[in-house]
């Protein structure tokens, strides 16, 4: 069975950056796609970057794009979602997922692996 965990979320500055990890544990899931989606109160849980098994594809909401960077480092287990030019509407629990796959899909419902969530909060 297959844990994940995420880390670094806080409190920054709009303009600000923020650098999420999420490591897994109990199972390589070297093979898996991994996603991450975030959920703002109120609001449904919601697709921010997907990164295909290997690392070959990579896709982002057109929220986000060109402010992140998901990457993944086999080697450690572990998902980045480098976040830049931070704003207060990123406001949100960031979860990370991993799906079977291997496609990285943008569908919440296609992962079977999620972690608690981090908070990442942007203040203007």
């Amino acid at each position: 069975q297959g844990q994940l965990v995420e880390s670094g979320g806080g409190l920054v500055q709009a303009g600000g950056s923020l650098r999420l990890s999420c490591a897994a544990s109990g199972r390589t899931l070297s093979d898996y796609s991994r996603g991450w989606f975030r959920q703002a109160p109120g609001k449904e849980r919601e697709f921010v970057a997907a990164i295909s098994w290997r690392g070959g594809s990579t896709y982002y909401a057109d929220s986000v794009k060109g402010r992140f960077t998901i990457s993944r480092d086999d080697a450690r287990n572990t998902v980045y979602l480098q976040m830049n030019s931070l704003r207060p509407e990123d406001t949100a629990v960031y979860y990370c997922g991993a799906e079977s796959s291997g496609l990285a899909s943008m569908w919440a419902r296609d992962y079977a692996y999620w972690g608690q969530g981090t908070q990442v909060t942007v203040s203007s």
